[in-house]
């Protein structure tokens, strides 16, 4: 379980003062050996990246050949300060991929190692804007989107899974979590079967997938609605992403407070873990390679997908 972990890191986030630094000092004082920060400022702010890598013991770091899988919390910010007062609702994403890393270590310090590498990328930013959006509020960012895929998602990472809150809408309605269909350049595939049964056996009740449509898919800035960012580090890299959509019943908004639920998060990390054991082991494929280049060679690529498009 990772009830302890979400606890610790809870805690470190829930804070005016939250920073990269802090995170990336608790983390290594944990036995983290890979961990890096970087300070980027945007107009409306600034923010911490950072990085944290747990090697595998077949991964690419020690010379072997396993694949590397790559959690992304996404997010605005932990924070809507001065509007808003403590830890918001956009954060969990975040806390959840930190938390991730913190029990892929406390395994690792306790003898246990996966197969293949990991990498886990966030930003931490206390104050983040907000900005409107139906049917409720967005969190927005102190950076834009494409610096936030330059700095997260890297060529190394043989699938993402690109953990988000996607509270605020009306097409996925339930309390805990969800997984998207595979996107992988361009094309909306089928959901991963390997992913349906770890979600099964991590839940203990039947699957929830979100729908997403062929605007979700598209780079920010090109003026169509989006479902949030969870599915942008797609246009980004060649990998397949799926996201993994932190969910409640009712809309609520990005920016709102008193809306982390721990038991939801938990088990939304707990899926990230096991996902890393299986994916390392060549045992949880996001994709059909085969049915994949099948689909390719009779309509094409669909790489224009991934940018902007026409004015």
């Amino acid at each position: 379980m990772l009830i302890k972990q979400i606890m610790e890191v809870y805690d470190l986030l829930d804070r005016a003062d939250a920073s990269g630094a802090m995170v990336k000092e608790f983390f290594e004082n944990y036995g983290a050996k890979d961990v890096t920060v970087k300070k980027f400022t945007g107009e409306k702010g600034s923010t911490d990246f950072i990085k944290i890598k747990i090697a595998g013991k077949n991964g690419k770091s020690n010379g072997g050949n396993a694949p590397t899988l790559g959690i992304l919390g996404r997010l605005g910010g932990l924070g809507a300060r001065p509007e808003m007062i403590g830890f918001v609702s956009d954060g969990d994403g975040a806390l959840v991929s930190l938390a991730t890393a913190l029990k892929l270590i406390d395994m690792q310090n306790k003898g246990d190692f996966l197969f293949g590498d990991v990498v886990i990328h966030t930003h931490i930013c206390p104050n983040a804007p907000t900005s409107p959006h139906e049917p409720v509020p967005f969190m927005g960012s102190p950076v834009d989107m494409a610096t936030v895929n330059a700095e997260e998602v890297s060529g190394d990472l043989d699938a993402i899974l690109s953990i988000d809150t996607t509270k605020g809408n009306r097409v996925i309605n339930t309390r805990g979590f969800a997984i998207s269909p595979t996107v992988k350049e361009g094309y909306i595939l089928k959901i991963s079967n390997d992913l349906l049964e770890i979600m099964q056996t991590v839940t203990g009740k039947l699957p929830y997938v979100f729908p997403i449509t062929m605007q979700d898919i598209t780079p920010y800035g090109n003026e169509l609605y989006h479902l949030n960012s969870i599915l942008q580090p797609a246009t980004a890299t060649n990998a397949p992403v799926v996201g993994v959509a932190i969910t409640t019943e009712t809309a609520v908004a990005g920016c709102a407070t008193g809306a982390t639920h721990f038991s939801d998060l938990e088990c939304c990390g707990r899926f990230a873990v096991e996902v890393a054991k299986y994916f390392g082991q060549n045992k949880c494929p996001f994709y059909d390679e085969d049915e994949f280049g099948k689909i390719v060679k009779r309509y094409g690529n669909m790489h224009h997908l991934q940018t902007k498009g026409n004015e």
